[in-house]
Order: C-alpha cells, then sequence, then structure tokens
C-alpha cells in the first residue's frame, strides 16, 4: 500500500512538470536589442619625431655627353668604358677631309685680298704724292683711291675672320675632356660616322666625376618649411649597410617640382671610389625642434584606393573627412586636412561605417 502511494505521488509530479514547461530563449533577439558602442577619440596637437627618412639617390657631382661638333668620321679612339682622365686631355681625333679643302680656300682668298689691299695702298700713295703739284692729279681721283684702300682694307679683315674660324672648326675634330673623370660610356668606334647630336642621341662618349658625388633627396611640400639646415643630415646606403654618414645639405632648389616636392642635395666624397652613381641610400632629415603638427592615433585612419579619411563625430552622427599622411610614428600619425585639434574622432574605424550614421 505504502509503495503504490509514492508511485503515484511521482506520477502526480512529473504531470505537473510537463505542463508548465520553460520555452527555449531567443539569443539572437536579446543581440538585437542591444546597442552598438564605439570607441573615440580626439586630434591632437604636438611635436613630432626631430627627423623625417626619406629615399635618397647619388648622381655624379659632374656629367656631360660628348657630341661631335660638325659631321665627321672617328679617326682614332684613345680611351674607353672605365678609363680616367684629366681636364685637357685628348679622347677621340675626328677626321673631315672637306675642312681641309674649305681650309685652303680661305687662306688663298685672305691672301689674295691681302695683295688687292696692298696694291691699293700704294696706288693712293703715289696719287698723294702726285696731288702736291697743282694741277697733276684731280681731287675725284684722289678720293676714288682712297676709298678703293679703305674697302680693301676691310676685304682683307674680313677674310682674316673667316679663316680664323675655318682653323676654330678643325680643332672640333679634337674631342677633349672638359674635366678631370671617368669615362663610363664609349658609343663609337673608329670609323664611325658622327655628328651634332641632340639630347635624345646616343653621345660619342659619357664622362662623370665621380671623385665626388651628389646625394639627391626630394622634400615633400609638408616637410620644405620644416626642414633643419643647422644640422647634419646622417644616411646610409643599401649597398654599404651599417655604415653612417652625416653631412650638411649643401643647396636646395628652393622649387617644388612637378612632384610637388623639392630637390636638395649632400655633398659626398668619395676619393675611394667605393660609391657608384645610381646607389639608393635612406636619409635621415632633421626637422626644426618644437614643430607642432595634428596628429590622430594610427588606428583611426582608414584607407582604400581611392581615398585616406578619419571619421569625425558631429552632433552624433559620422562625417568623412580627407587627409593626407605625413610622418607616421609607432602610436600616432601625422595628418594634413579639414581637421582641428581636440576634435572628436573614431577609432578602430572602418569602412563598414556610412557617412551620417548615428555613433553612440
Amino acid at each position: 500500500m505504502k509503495y503504490q502511494l509514492f508511485a503515484a505521488l511521482l506520477l502526480a509530479a512529473t504531470l505537473c512538470g510537463c505542463s508548465h514547461a520553460q520555452k527555449p530563449v531567443d539569443m539572437t533577439e536579446k543581440k538585437a536589442s542591444g546597442k552598438d558602442k564605439y570607441e573615440t577619440g580626439t586630434v591632437s596637437e604636438q611635436a613630432l619625431s626631430s627627423y623625417v627618412r626619406l629615399p635618397g639617390q647619388l648622381k655624379p657631382f659632374n656629367e656631360v655627353n660628348l657630341f661631335a661638333k660638325i659631321n665627321s668620321f672617328v679617326k682614332q679612339m684613345n680611351v674607353d668604358r672605365g678609363s680616367v682622365v684629366r681636364k685637357g686631355q685628348l679622347l677621340a681625333v675626328l677626321e673631315a677631309p672637306e675642312m681641309m679643302s674649305q681650309a685652303q680656300a680661305a687662306n688663298a682668298r685672305y691672301l689674295q685680298a691681302q695683295e688687292a689691299a696692298n696694291a691699293s695702298r700704294e696706288k693712293y700713295r703715289r696719287l698723294k704724292e702726285a696731288a702736291k703739284e697743282e694741277g697733276a692729279v684731280s681731287p675725284l681721283d684722289l678720293d676714288n683711291a682712297l676709298s678703293k684702300m679703305k674697302a680693301d682694307e676691310a676685304v682683307v679683315l674680313s677674310e682674316q675672320s673667316n679663316a680664323a674660324s675655318i682653323l676654330d672648326i678643325q680643332s672640333y675634330l679634337n674631342i677633349r675632356a672638359p674635366f678631370d673623370g671617368m669615362i663610363v660610356q664609349r658609343n663609337v668606334s673608329a670609323g664611325a660616322l658622327v655628328g651634332p647630336g641632340k639630347s635624345s642621341d646616343q653621345p660619342m662618349l659619357v664622362l662623370q666625376d665621380t671623385r665626388k658625388l651628389r646625394l639627391e633627396v626630394m622634400i615633400p611640400e609638408a616637410y620644405v618649411d620644416k626642414v633643419d639646415l643647422k644640422q647634419k643630415v646622417s644616411f646610409v646606403f643599401n649597398a654599404l649597410p651599417g655604415q653612417e654618414n652625416k653631412a650638411f645639405i649643401s643647396r636646395s632648389a628652393n622649387a617644388l617640382g612637378n612632384q610637388r616636392s623639392e630637390a636638395v642635395e649632400i655633398d659626398v666624397h668619395n676619393n675611394d671610389q667605393r660609391l657608384k652613381p645610381g646607389m639608393y641610400g635612406e636619409v635621415k632629415i632633421p626637422l626644426i625642434l618644437g614643430a607642432k603638427a595634428l596628429t590622430v592615433p594610427n588606428n583611426a585612419i582608414v584607407r582604400s584606393t581611392e581615398r585616406q579619411y578619419v571619421i569625425t563625430i558631429k552632433e552624433g552622427k559620422a562625417v568623412f573627412a580627407d587627409i593626407k599622411e605625413g610622418i607616421v610614428g609607432d602610436e600616432y600619425t601625422e595628418v594634413f586636412g579639414n581637421l582641428k585639434a581636440r576634435e572628436r574622432i573614431l577609432l578602430h574605424a572602418s569602412d563598414e561605417i556610412r557617412e551620417g550614421q548615428l555613433i553612440n
């Protein structure tokens, strides 16, 4: 009897539990009812690093493309690629057969003019002596003789200049080095026809002065007014890692180029010829200390293929502000754009956020 009563009570408890079963909890409904929270920060104005890293390229201190002055043939080449030459050294000898005949013709005309001038001078002298006797020579004949003498003397001067110019042109057949340096290109051999060239034509020889090189660095427009010319720049070449060099900026273009940057040059001595024109290096340009700039945290910048921007918060809504990046630090990046100091911006921003979206 006791066991029957216990079984009845257990059955009643089971039926009661089934009649009051709980419904399953909908987790997605709870998530949807919550509100998104965004982390915000501010645009700060602070002094950045005292230098900026920029690439630089070595160029020869002096470089010239040597062309022939006149149409001629190469008679003799005295140098080759890699030859070290001195200023005034004879590099090549050209020949132009027609120049010899032109020089002979010019000398012949000069001698002929001299003889004609001598004859006119002697005739005028005799007429002038004869004119001392009254009525022996008419004044008109004496004036004509004087004019003829002066005209012949002028012809002598003209032919003399012409002959000298032919000799000067003949001197162009000897190609000499305009400065000390090294031949880095030789594009012709004996027997080749050469002539005056344009900048797009291939030169006979290319001469470079590599004892001193120019390290050219392009300074972006944003840093032009911040470069500290009183401090030395330091630079390391990719081909010689670990060897840091220091020098002052030697000269600057004082104008912006097509890429909105200013070219500056640093003279680099190369007596041991270890450095070669065309080498690249990393240059640390010192900036004026205390220069203030607008910075934002690195994670606040949104980058896409079309633009770079940060998301500012105005009246609780997202507003895009296009920027250009400057100096990039470990935590902060210098920015240029329509921003103000202490303006609220969105951190950990992404392109999933739309302009005008509410920001809580």
